[in-house]
């Protein structure tokens, strides 16, 4: 089992939410939990749409799949979503050029499954250290695996925000898919780039471990992240895996 929260914000210079989030600790389908994370691009209508109707297609397709391997259902899901979001773009104007990056995370017992398309992030937090588990699809990550700029560069590169792959942006994408083992003390967090774009690790590590709840630590995590411009929407889930213990008091 899993304690999750999460906030999801506008941010200070958007005026549409172009973010999504979903969370269910409980079983979906053959999925024993699923948390989701999706950041829209496109035209204000038109990212909105993206986000929200990737998370719709794929909640609604795990119930009914066939597949009871976690990997292979979230990798037919995510194609479905892709291939109907793509269609919509080229059939309908008001939609072209729509995509949305995805994170999509499901906990097995000791092992998280994760599958990642764009720059939204997942981390894993252990003993006050952060590690990106997520690799960003984006312009500027390729540039940084090549060595042809460093991450300082990075971080003001004027293609900063161009992302190499996206759900509903072409014909067909590929999630790339990591599999985590997760300690009961570890914490996962989950993000758009809202979030990473205004406030280093350092700073994200100290609010988690500073506040009294994993609620108060998302919120103080997005009003750090407003407080530092908020040029963007800023979404965050953290969890973490329940002891058994804490499962059975639970229930």
């Amino acid at each position: 089992m899993l304690e999750v929260c999460y906030v999801s914000d506008v941010g200070r210079k958007r005026t549409i939410n172009q973010d999504s989030v979903y969370i269910t600790t409980s079983p979906l389908g053959a999925l024993p939990n699923l948390l989701l994370l999706a950041d829209g691009m496109g035209g204000h209508k038109a990212g909105d749409y993206a986000s929200r109707k990737a998370i719709e297609i794929i909640t609604s397709e795990i119930p009914d799949a066939e597949e009871t391997d976690p990997v292979q259902i979230l990798t037919r899901v995510i194609e479905t979503a892709n291939t109907r979001l793509y269609d919509k773009s080229v059939s309908d104007i008001n939609y072209s050029g729509m995509g949305t990056t995805l994170v999509a995370a499901c906990c097995m017992g000791d092992k998280l499954i994760v599958a990642n398309i764009g720059d939204s992030r997942l981390y894993l937090i252990r003993e006050n250290t952060m590690v990106q588990v997520t690799r960003d699809h984006s312009y500027v990550a390729e540039m940084i695996r090549s060595g042809t700029i460093n991450r300082d560069q990075a971080k003001n590169h004027p293609k900063k925000n161009y992302i190499t792959r996206a759900v509903g942006a072409f014909p067909k994408t590929t999630a790339d898919f990591f599999y985590v083992d997760v300690l009961p003390e570890d914490i996962i967090l989950i993000c758009s780039d809202g979030l990473t774009n205004m406030l280093e690790d350092e700073q994200i590590l100290s609010v988690v471990y500073q506040e009294k709840s994993m609620q108060e630590a998302c919120s103080r995590l997005v009003q750090n992240a407003n407080e530092n411009g908020g040029a963007d929407n800023i979404s965050v889930i953290l969890a973490r895996p329940l002891t058994e213990k804490e499962d059975r008091h639970d229930d």
